[in-house]
């Protein structure tokens, strides 16, 4: 008997259809097909055709073969199951590669290389794991759906090869708000952690980095990091996941820490000014509109209150030594100063730049 309930132990995953163990288990018993036509009452043909698996095991058959053999119903229909999911994964992968050049689209070497997507030796399963990645069934859907997106975030609906990479960049920032455990939104707790993010700017990133989600996080903003990829000018995109729940993510286009401190405000800006049905992704154009200009002035002005920085002008000493002591009193990096002087035309941009701190990823 113990030899039988090892023959009949479940082990899971199993391509094999269930015909091979129909017929291992009436090769120990000793039992025909005959034999067994007769006593469940199955004809000679639906026996054969289950064990050449031509003919599915229904569950009706699974209870009589558990009455008969003394095996499960429920191991029959696991082994049942799991070969038509086999058989339907075969065919869908067969179906994809006529997809293949569908992976021509995306920035595939960056995706793979950053494991945004799994590396799969086969182009059907290629496909499939970028299509895992957007969470799509198939191609087609995946275009329809990307394209009704661009509108959210393109004045019109044209879709470029370039917006196909800006939605793999949007699409992974999705994907690591999803890890980020939010508290519901409260834009009073936002505007209290913003104040707080700002003494972070003097931090190196392994610092900041970390503070910075978590104050945000607890005040239901998740802040996403995601590398720049090839072909797109964003910098920076806010928008709203849940009602409960906002995203601002950001890259390393500029790779200076002005540049990276002023686009997270200016998203912030548009989280709390802004409405929640808008989708802001900066850098696609040289055009700014009415609510980018309020979230540049949002961004400008809690970085640099206006007050103090219309005292620091005014006195037009721009040296680095007026400078670091400016923004030392502030408490703010001194590259933010700079990269505000510079905008603003006080000095000219390849000036004191050394103030500024380079950014990089930790991979490179």
């Amino acid at each position: 008997m113990t030899s039988k309930r090892r023959l009949y132990e479940y082990k899971g995953e199993v391509a094999s259809a269930p015909g091979d163990t129909l017929k291992e288990t009436l090769d120990a018993l000793r039992m025909t097909q005959s034999d067994l036509s007769r006593r469940t009452g199955l004809t000679p043909k639906t026996i054969s055709g289950i064990i050449n698996g031509k003919e599915p095991l229904s569950q009706q058959t699974a209870l009589q073969l558990e009455t008969v053999l003394g095996v499960p119903a429920s191991l029959w229909n696991n082994l049942e199951r799991q070969y038509q999911e086999y058989r339907a994964r075969n065919v869908q992968v067969e179906e994809m590669h006529a997809q293949k050049n569908w992976l021509h689209k995306f920035p595939m070497r960056q995706l793979l290389d950053w494991k945004w997507v799994e590396r799969c030796a086969d182009v059907g399963q290629q496909v499939l794991a970028l299509l895992r990645f957007f969470g799509c069934s198939s191609p087609e859907q995946c275009d329809t759906y990307l394209q009704r997106s661009a509108v959210q975030y393109r004045a019109s609906a044209a879709f470029s090869a370039d917006d196909y990479a800006l939605s793999t960049w949007l699409r992974q920032g999705e994907r690591v708000a999803q890890e980020l455990d939010c508290s519901p939104y409260d834009s009073d707790a936002f505007r209290q952690a913003l104040q707080e993010t700002r003494r972070l700017t003097t931090e190196a990133p392994a610092t900041f980095v970390p503070k910075l989600q978590q104050l945000c996080e607890d005040a239901g903003v998740a802040v996403a990091f995601v590398h720049e990829l090839p072909g797109i000018r964003a910098s920076g995109a806010a928008r709203w996941l849940t009602p409960n729940k906002a995203l601002i993510q950001l890259d390393l286009r500029y790779k200076s820490d002005d540049q990276l401190w002023f686009s997270f405000f200016h998203e912030a800006g548009h989280i709390l000014l802004h409405g929640k049905r808008q989708f802001f992704v900066e850098g696609l154009d040289g055009t700014a509109d009415n609510l980018e200009h309020a979230a540049d002035a949002f961004a400008s002005d809690v970085l640099i209150p206006a007050p103090a920085y219309r005292d620091f002008v005014q006195k037009a000493v721009f040296t680095s030594s007026a400078i670091l002591t400016f923004a030392g009193k502030q408490r703010i990096a001194p590259g933010i100063v700079v990269g505000r002087l510079q905008h603003e035309h006080h000095v000219p941009f390849n000036a004191l730049n050394g103030l500024k701190r380079k950014i990089v990823w930790a991979d490179t």
